[in-house]
């Protein structure tokens, strides 16, 4: 971190002595806005749109056009005084109006509608957890019944369709 800025995401920080101290504490704020609780038109659109309204938002995608150029990945949010670009952080996450679904910045790139957890607890009661292996389907048997076998390999199937034990 530098004197001038802050070491996430760059917001200008007052000195002893400043002049025009509001420009700069504005600024900050202008980029918290942005950044904060973010929400955004959409994920990955390479230029900026014709009028866009005050304070909306987009993700730039990875090849940016126009009054966009040279902001790849970035936050970018329509001010009073135009464009103002937030550079994300890995585990930065927004919300995507367009996919009705959270982006989260991973490894240099978002992605989007992905939830990545260890576990899922409703009402504090655990309901997935690590993919378990593979259950082998009912084979050979005295008495075949073929309803039932039928019926256990379809739940075996969407067990492992939906990823909780593997295939």
């Amino acid at each position: 971190m530098t004197d001038d800025q802050t070491a996430r995401f760059a917001l200008p920080m007052l000195q002893p002595g400043q002049a025009q101290k509001e420009l700069y504490h504005n600024e900050a704020l202008v980029l918290l806005d942005i950044a904060v609780q973010a929400s955004v038109v959409a994920v990955g659109q390479n230029s900026p749109p014709p009028s866009p309204a005050l304070g909306a938002c987009w993700v730039v995608g990875a090849a940016p056009t126009g009054g966009w150029a040279g902001e790849a990945h970035r936050l970018a949010g329509w001010t009073g005084g135009g464009w103002r670009f937030v550079a994300p952080v890995d585990g930065m996450t927004v919300w995507s109006v367009a996919d009705a679904l959270e982006a989260q910045f991973i490894a240099g790139s978002w992605v989007v509608g992905q939830t990545r957890s260890a576990r899922l607890l409703i009402a504090g009661t655990p309901v997935v957890g690590p993919q378990r292996a593979a259950i082998a389907p009912p084979l050979g048997g005295t008495t075949v019944d073929s309803e039932a076998r039928a019926a256990v390999s379809a739940i075996l199937s969407a067990l492992a369709g939906h990823g909780l034990i593997a295939s």
